[in-house]
């Protein structure tokens, strides 16, 4: 099979991929056909290839992520190089970007403001970030929040939404014209696919945001859509823990999650169902003015 190459715009970042496989000659038009697909650039900030070693071709074939002519990470089998591609150009932003503090976090925007959602595994983070995408935010990114360290604004880089096992569904469900990527089973992370941003988002990418909110939230079934007030030195231990470049920047990083941290109402929010969760932060973003003060009573979305 012939070689594709493919130049991607995504933010700030210009990315040079080439590929065999069927599944991202598949995948990335699909995902990113909205003008991030763009004409050989003069620099590209990536250089990424996806390809099978010579020996993995035709015998258990699997497929490995080279950055910069290095290999990284175990081969995959073929049908997960589009997850194996995302994931890889994370680690290599995450890695490599030191212009930027960068936050293993969701964020995304209303109007000029920003959300900020950090969270583990688990948490509901990409379900609800998702959600909020498809009810009219714009996202900025689902994995990884870009904070300048010159004003504290996000950088939007619009990439796909990586949905896991039954979060796809969800997804589906609640937002029928959403585009999605072939599932990938029974990778590390089980099931996964990949939805494509809201062309709006796009559209909008380079509109700045200064956050507003910060929002850890928690996935408990049957549980009421709940805004518990987050001390803010919480919610700093909580965004300085998933900072993937803090200890490089130092004391520039501690600079800008403070700056983000004081500008914004930091909550706890559980949940147990999507729409609850989603109408109740939508609610938070369309109130007339931001408090002064968070009290020290919860805020129950409506």
């Amino acid at each position: 099979m012939p070689r594709s190459t493919f130049y991607l715009r995504t933010g700030p970042f210009a990315i040079h991929l080439e590929t065999r496989e069927e599944r991202l000659r598949e995948g990335v038009p699909l995902l990113y056909d909205d003008g991030r697909l763009i004409d050989r650039p003069e620099f590209c900030d990536f250089h990424v290839t996806v390809e099978r070693p010579v020996l993995r071709r035709w015998f258990r074939p699997k497929t490995a992520f080279h950055f910069e002519g290095a290999a990284l990470f175990t081969p995959s089998p073929p049908e997960h190089a589009l997850p194996l591609f995302e994931w890889g150009l994370n680690w290599a932003i995450g890695m490599t970007v030191n212009q930027y503090l960068v936050v293993h976090a969701a964020s995304l925007a209303w109007g000029d403001r920003a959300l900020v959602i950090p969270g583990p595994p688990g948490a509901g983070k990409s379900t609800l970030c998702a959600g909020l995408a498809s009810r009219g935010w714009r996202l900025l990114s689902d994995e990884l929040t870009l904070l300048r360290l010159d004003g504290g604004g996000l950088v939007a880089l619009a990439r796909p939404v990586s949905l896991k096992n039954e979060s796809i569904e969800i997804i589906r469900r609640f937002a029928p014209e959403a585009v999605f990527s072939r599932p990938a089973e029974r990778t590390l992370k089980g099931t996964v696919a990949l939805m494509k941003p809201p062309a709006e988002s796009v559209k909008r990418i380079a509109e700045p945001a200064l956050p507003a909110w910060v929002v850890v939230p928690r996935f408990t079934a049957g549980a009421a859509a709940r805004l518990s007030p987050r001390p803010k030195a919480e919610a700093f231990l909580e965004l300085a823990a998933n900072a993937i470049n803090y200890h490089v920047l130092g004391a520039a990083a501690f600079s800008a999650l403070g700056e983000l941290v004081d500008r914004s109402l930091c909550f706890d929010f559980a949940y147990g169902d999507l729409g609850e969760a989603v109408a109740g932060l939508t609610a938070l973003a369309e109130s007339a003015s931001l408090p002064q003060s968070q009290g020290g009573t919860a805020a129950r979305a409506t």
